[in-house]
């Protein structure tokens, strides 16, 4: 009996091919890492990225050793976590919505507009939202945040979106009509919005949107303060345009996790992990708006406030008509909303959609 044989019969078997790869000058490797595909606009300087830093190093205590990849280009993020090259993917949730339809309409127009007396109550929304979150959180939405081998892993809000034109005169649904907006040509919804106050949609990305609307190939833009700076769109707003005190929709980024890749149980850590997190984002919005010149800014006359809040219901529900919304979702932004606000008249009833 070769010596070989006898180890094999007296050893354990991992064991054994340890010895055996060590005979032939080679190493065990470690578990291989977590990659997870970071998208920040400012790359590995940015906000998100730091943030995501942290989620590495909080997460190692839940079994995961995460390895980050940082993105400028979304769309590269987002093709690489698709292909396998990475476990996890930090995105934008028009992104990500294709992996979970539910997380990924949050960010419907209108859905987290609180309307007070006349005037938008920008912090009520920013309420509206932190429920939501805490809802899609919680262990009892565990099965509403899988998609086949996606997991959402968590929600994290870029801050509201406000319309942003470079004229101020463009402050009404008539005088942008035949106007070219810019629309994510991954996000159907936007291109609905769009052509329903008959506008031109103009495709758009994150790595061009900014050139665009500063060189004057689009009218208006809809983006939050974290925006302003890396796009330069003081340039494009000059001694005309402005930013409307309106916000159209509070965009996330959202954690989309290959839930095979991760523990048994990870999901739901990961996701408390950045509800955990929604002050630390709202503090970082604050300060964004804040280092915008007062100037900049236009409050809409309180008349025509209630009509838009009209104009981002009817627009939200035909777009769930068309199967880009999840019902499920915009009852549970209802709720959130009249929970906050339960004066409201469309408290009245119960949802918003069957």
């Amino acid at each position: 009996m070769s010596y070989a044989r006898s180890f094999l019969r007296t050893q354990p078997l991992a064991l054994a091919a340890a010895a055996l790869l060590s005979s032939m000058g080679m190493t065990v490797s470690a578990q291989a890492k977590n990659v997870v595909c970071v998208w920040d606009v400012a790359g590995k300087s940015g906000d998100v990225y730091a943030a995501s830093t942290d989620y590495a190093l909080a997460m190692q205590k839940h079994g995961a050793d995460m390895e980050l990849k940082g993105y400028v280009d979304e769309r590269v993020a987002i093709e690489d976590f698709r292909a396998g090259q990475c476990d996890a993917v930090v995105a934008t949730s028009f992104r990500t919505r294709q992996f979970n339809g539910v997380a990924g309409s949050i960010d419907s127009v209108g859905s987290t507009l609180i309307i007070r007396n006349g005037k938008v109550d920008i912090d009520a929304g920013y309420e509206v939202l932190r429920k939501v979150i805490q809802v899609f959180a919680s262990p009892a939405a565990g099965k509403l945040m899988v998609d086949g081998n996606y997991e959402v892993g968590g929600i994290f809000p870029l801050g509201a979106a406000y319309p942003i034109v470079r004229d101020r005169r463009n402050n009404t649904v008539e005088s942008l009509s035949g106007k070219k907006i810019a629309a994510f040509d991954y996000d159907k919804a936007q291109g609905m919005m769009i052509q329903r106050i008959g506008a031109q949609p103009v495709s758009v990305d994150v790595t061009n949107i900014g050139p665009k609307f500063n060189n004057g190939f689009l009218d208006m833009v809809t983006l939050p303060a974290v925006a302003y700076k890396p796009f330069e769109l003081h340039k494009g707003i000059g001694k005309t345009g402005g930013i409307g005190r309106l916000p159209i929709v509070i965009p996330t980024v959202q954690i989309m996790l290959n839930k095979n890749k991760f523990p048994a149980g990870f999901g739901e850590k990961s996701r408390q992990f950045w509800l955990g997190q929604f002050d630390r984002a709202l503090n970082i919005v604050k300060t964004a708006e804040k280092g915008i010149p007062a100037a900049t800014w236009e409050d809409f006359p309180a008349e025509s406030i209630p009509k838009y809040a009209v104009m981002y219901r009817e627009a939200r529900l035909e777009i769930a008509k068309q199967g880009i919304y999840n019902k499920t979702t915009l009852n549970v932004m209802k709720k959130a909303r009249c929970s906050v606000n339960p004066s409201d008249a469309e408290c009245a009833t119960q949802r918003e959609i069957d």
